[in-house]
């Protein structure tokens, strides 16, 4: 089985100067791209939200950045205006390698979020992802990147649901870690059958 490098939102927006900032987010960038060449494959997601995306707090009257609301597919943070398509914050941060094999942009239907570049937040409808990794015969997968406890947990979550071998390199990766959602996180892969390295 081959392996694959998964780099999880390495965007401006999601590192420091960005409109969702995570602490330390530049700071993986170097040795993420020092590991690439090591892998059968690279695969990079970028998060890429039409402009007035429901998950955006702007788009609902009288809330507030980091509240909760109900959707139809579940609970949902309601975040800051990010990573807008074709915005600066929703590129790649200038220093990171991105001649991958394929990059995978998800969050781009207006009424539903998508955390895991496997599913969007409803946890059924697909990225293409799987299907793409199988037609390859990749099994085993390393995932680093932004944020530990929402993108790439997810993401990790749903590979070992779907059969991958996975690793986090916590090192490579930081977190949001908002109300404790880095423990849960932790706990949650693991429980999933994820390898955090």
């Amino acid at each position: 089985m081959s392996h694959a490098l998964l780099v999880i939102d390495v965007q401006n927006d999601f590192c420091p100067g960005g409109a969702l900032a995570v602490a330390g987010g530049d700071e993986i960038v170097a040795p993420i791209n020092a590991i690439m060449d090591d892998f059968d494959a690279v695969i990079l997601t970028q998060d890429w939200h039409p402009a007035g995306h429901s998950s955006f707090a702007s788009s609902h009257d009288d809330k507030s950045p980091f509240e909760m609301i109900q959707m139809p597919y579940g609970a949902q943070v309601l975040w800051p205006d990010h990573c807008v398509q074709g915005s600066d914050g929703a590129a790649f941060h200038p220093d990171l390698r991105t001649d991958g094999d394929l990059i995978i942009r998800k969050g781009f239907r207006r009424n539903i979020d998508s955390y895991s570049a496997f599913f969007e937040n409803d946890h059924s409808t697909p990225t293409g992802l799987k299907g793409y990794l199988e037609t390859r015969g990749i099994g085993q997968l390393t995932m680093v990147g932004l944020a530990t406890d929402f993108c790439v947990h997810y993401s990790a979550v749903d590979a070992a649901h779907l059969g991958f071998d996975v690793t986090i390199r916590t090192g490579l990766c930081r977190a949001i870690d908002m109300d404790g959602s880095l423990s849960a996180a932790e706990k949650s892969m693991r429980e999933a059958g994820v390898k955090l390295a």
